[in-house]
């Protein structure tokens, strides 16, 4: 049966969209990547824009599961949209497509107290979501997403009709821009293609018009060009010359990226600072929390900026010279593929400087901001190997990790899911990992040491609820014990200390203690000496896992 056309955005469109957006941009993904040429020819635009969108669809999901069985306003399902898109925004393309769906939140979530919008509503979230992007880049550059998101904005302006109307409206409009988007920079005409950021973006109105008409948009022919939804136009422009392409080196070495807590005028202070440092500034956000882009040959100074600014974390510094390919005349020469890699998600930044010295490749886990699937696919890629072991270390992920393996697996790689719980279960496996030996002996040696791996932490409880221990208040300790409460206390280290004593009556040899940055100061030490006075023949490792969410975990092998 057809879909019935939506003349309106109400929530249950803003989830429609967000979800068919993300087909289109998954089924565009290595198109768009192909093209990467601007600012830097490091071919991972296509992903960066998938990584930000499934943030935000996620997000979406998340507040339509706390309103069952009613649906959300429209207010907060374009709340969650932008934030969504907010804290996962990848690269400089993606970040930009998180202001752009900002702007549009700002407008649709004027007022409060409405179920939906209509065409006009739509046109004027559409021309604010561009204003605020090309605010929130340092030095707009035409030719560019920024073109693309105008053109679009201008048309939606301009028709007076209901949202399908409006929606083809901008579709069509960023299909002219962008086709006309190599006449306007000359690195896309050299290298013989359309800006890839715009690309991405015409896949994501395409997926805006199918959200009302239930129909993909037809075909447009522009200047001799055709352009489709979720293909833009094609990858090469025909009277280019494909030899042509960007010189390997030019430009900053590092691309840096951060999640910031600071305050508006603070912002503005980092903004000038990180102009005099490098290029490609994009700092979208606001209300307290902003997403920083910027490319740089000082990746240190970077970060230090924003820690003078307010309190930068979700930190990641990529070196252009260290993807999984370099550029060479506009071609793409692919690096070898290492044998064998292993992927960790890990919950706090010390964490992870151990899990990478170990040789693994890390996906951080915030407190309350658990990774999606595609950002596990990334890392997977990002380890660039035949074979890959990966470790979620954290029950909750397990479902996530099972579809990122089978998405990896689809792209070739040889991909083993150790169901480790917990970051502690996932040192252990880490321990005994050799990549020389046969894969499949290698994992069940992994396997082996995880599951021989107790698992504790001890953090505070947010509310009052029952647990298997007895009731709990708002502010109690809580010792869980492989993933049940065993210990209700008033006092962390007496509280750390039962979880261990219960923890070593069944026997131990090594004892894990990873510290959150609230832990309190003497807790090793006092933990340490307790295992040292109780149980002699029990060793101790002491690691600091700074902002982990728990205050204490606590491995026993």
């Amino acid at each position: 049966m057809a879909q019935v056309p939506q003349t309106f955005l109400d929530a249950l469109a803003v989830r429609t969209w967000c979800g068919l957006a993300l087909a289109a941009l998954g089924g565009a993904r290595e198109e768009i990547d192909a093209i990467n040429v601007y600012p830097v020819a490091d071919g991972d635009t296509g992903t960066n824009l998938y990584l930000t969108l499934e943030s935000a669809a996620t997000a979406v999901e998340a507040v339509f599961t706390a309103h069952e069985p009613a649906a959300p306003s429209l207010a907060d399902a374009a709340h969650a949209m932008a934030h969504g898109a907010l804290i996962g925004a990848r690269g400089n393309s993606g970040t930009i497509l998180a202001q752009l769906l900002r702007g549009m939140s700002q407008v649709l979530a004027a007022d409060s107290d409405a179920s939906h919008t209509d065409g006009p509503g739509l046109g004027r979230a559409l021309h604010r979501a561009a204003d605020l992007a090309r605010q929130a880049v340092a030095h707009p550059v035409e030719g560019t997403v920024l073109t693309v998101a105008t053109a679009a904005a201008d048309a939606a302006s301009q028709d007076p009709g209901d949202c399908g109307s409006v929606a083809r409206a901008a579709y069509q409009g960023a299909c002219t821009a962008l086709a006309a988007t190599p006449d306007q920079l000359a690195v896309l005409q050299d290298a013989g293609v359309v800006d890839a950021g715009g690309r991405g973006l015409v896949a994501v109105l395409g997926a805006l018009v199918e959200t009302f008409t239930g129909e993909t948009p037809a075909r447009v022919v522009v200047g001799g060009r055709v352009t489709s939804v979720g293909l833009g136009v094609p990858a090469r422009v025909e009277h280019a010359d494909d030899s042509a392409g960007c010189a390997e080196g030019d430009g900053p070495a590092f691309e840096v990226i951060y999640l910031l807590e600071a305050e508006d005028a603070a912002v503005a202070r980092l903004r000038t600072r990180l102009d005099a440092l490098g290029d490609s500034l994009v700092v979208v956000g606001g209300d307290g929390l902003w997403n920083v882009h910027v490319h740089v040959d000082d990746a240190g100074a970077a970060v230090e900026a924003g820690v003078e600014a307010g309190r930068p974390y979700r930190i990641r510094i990529t070196h252009f010279g260290a993807g999984d390919a370099h550029t060479t005349r506009g071609e793409r020469v692919p690096r070898e593929r290492v044998q064998r890699a292993v992927v960790a998600v890990v919950p706090g930044e010390g964490l992870a400087g151990l899990y990478t010295e170990a040789g693994a490749t890390t996906v951080l886990a915030r407190p309350g901001e658990p990774p999606a699937s595609g950002e596990l696919v990334e890392a997977v890629r990002r380890a660039h190997a035949r074979e890959v072991v990966l470790l979620p270390n954290d029950a909750d992920l397990r479902h996530t990790a099972a579809a990122a393996a089978e998405q990896s697996r689809t792209e070739g790689i040889r991909v083993a899911l150790i169901p480790t719980r917990s970051a502690v279960q996932g040192i252990a496996a880490l321990a005994v990992h050799e990549p020389d030996r046969r894969f499949d002996e290698d994992v069940v040696a992994m396997t082996s040491a995880a599951g021989a791996t107790r698992y504790a932490e001890v953090t505070v409880a947010e509310r009052q609820s029952w647990t298997m221990a007895g009731i709990c208040q708002a502010g109690d300790v809580l010792g869980l014990v492989d993933g049940d409460v065993a210990v209700i206390g008033t006092d962390v280290t007496d509280t750390a200390r039962k979880v261990l004593d219960r923890m070593l009556s069944a026997g131990g040899e090594l004892v894990t203690l990873v510290l959150g940055d609230d832990a309190p100061d003497t807790i090793a030490d006092q933990l340490q000496a307790r295992v040292r006075e109780a149980y002699l023949a029990v060793d101790t490792v002491v690691y600091r896992g700074g902002r982990q969410g728990s205050l204490l975990l606590i491995g026993v092998e």
